[in-house]
Formats: structure tokens, C-alpha cells, sequence
């Protein structure tokens, strides 16, 4: 584990090879799972307010399910997730040329709306936790439909944090990222040492 001030950090997160390959997962992270999103409080007040601004990229079937079951839901471990189509996936995916990815990140890259996707799906496969002591938690969370980003990432040599570079920076900001690099650095240097 890595400590950076008020983070616990899983090495993995450092050290492990990921590159999202959206081209061979179509998105399933959007679809598989037990439960919606990890959403955090502003987050649901923001969908709602912003509610205009992605509305129009959202399925029918998305639609209906916010409007029957509200931005965000309380799943059964009492954690605010997205809420979900017929207990499949995220009501705020779409589906374009094959691919499943959200309504609300669609906008916000055509500069139409405020806001940007979860900070949980953005981040991911880096997952948070609160821990007991105050600390944040970071880990890297596996699963078989990335696979192919794992494979991906072995190639091009793209560690897990490097990933979401962008979704880190807009969490905790230039000078935790920055911290990171660091530290993969020193484990590289490390490594290097020890094969010698």
C-alpha cells in the first residue's frame, strides 16, 4: 500500500497495466453488474439540475426509468448508485455504433452540459472507498469484462493510474497526480536496482 497524505493507495494502482479497449468491451461496464453506479450526493443534485442539458441523448427507456425512480437510487447495501433499465444497465447509457457510453459524458464533451459523467465510472477501475480512519481508499478493481484493457495496457505499458489520468485530476487535483508519477518512478528505479 502507498499513503499520500490523506490517500491509502493500492499498489496495483501504481504498478498494474490497464488502457480502456473500448473497441473490444463495447462499454459493458456501463451494463454488467449487480447494481447502478457509485454516485456521490452532488453528483445526483447536479444530474438534476443539469437534467436539460443530456436529457436529449438519453433512450426512451432511460428516460422512463429517472422519471420513475429519480437521478439516483439507494441500492441494497444502503450506497447511492445511477439508477438502472429493468435492472440491466445505467439509465443514463446510450448505445452508438455498437458501443454502450453515457448520456451525460456525451454532452459534456459537446460542451452542453456543466457537468460530466460519475467521478466513479470516470475513475474506473480505480475504485474509492472511505475508511475508517478518514482516509480515502484507492484501489483497482478487476473484473473479466476488462480483460482486454488489462491486455491492451501489458502492450502499450499504460499503468492503471495513467488510465484516468483526467478523472484523478479532477478528483484530487495536479499535485496528487503528479505524486503518482512520482512514485512509479521510484518503484521503477527500485526494480531496476534489484535486477541488477
Amino acid at each position: 500500500m502507498i499513503e499520500i497524505d490523506d490517500k491509502i493507495i493500492a499498489t496495483e494502482v501504481v504498478t498494474g497495466r490497464f488502457c480502456c479497449d473500448v473497441a473490444a468491451c463495447r462499454g459493458e461496464c456501463c451494463v454488467e453488474g449487480n447494481a447502478g453506479a457509485p454516485l456521490e450526493l452532488s453528483e445526483a443534485e447536479e444530474y438534476e439540475q443539469h437534467f436539460e442539458s443530456y436529457r436529449q441523448y438519453l433512450t426512451p427507456e432511460g428516460l422512463k426509468a429517472i422519471e420513475e425512480e429519480g437521478f439516483a437510487v439507494v441500492d441494497y447495501d444502503g450506497d447511492l448508485t445511477t439508477p438502472l433499465i429493468n435492472g440491466a444497465e445505467c439509465a443514463y447509457c446510450i448505445k452508438e455504433n455498437g458501443s454502450t457510453w453515457c448520456a451525460i459524458e456525451k454532452a459534456y464533451r459537446k460542451g452542453e452540459c456543466a457537468v460530466n459523467k460519475p467521478i466513479s465510472c470516470h475513475l474506473y477501475p480505480i475504485r474509492l472507498t472511505q475508511l475508517k480512519n478518514g482516509m480515502t481508499g484507492l484501489q483497482y478493481h478487476r473484473w473479466s469484462v476488462c480483460r482486454s484493457a488489462e491486455i491492451k495496457g501489458a502492450q502499450c505499458g499504460k499503468r492503471v493510474f495513467e488510465n484516468v489520468k483526467e478523472a484523478i485530476i479532477r478528483r484530487f487535483g495536479e499535485d496528487f497526480y503528479a505524486q503518482l508519477e512520482d512514485v512509479a518512478q521510484y518503484i521503477d528505479k527500485e526494480n531496476e536496482l534489484h535486477t541488477k
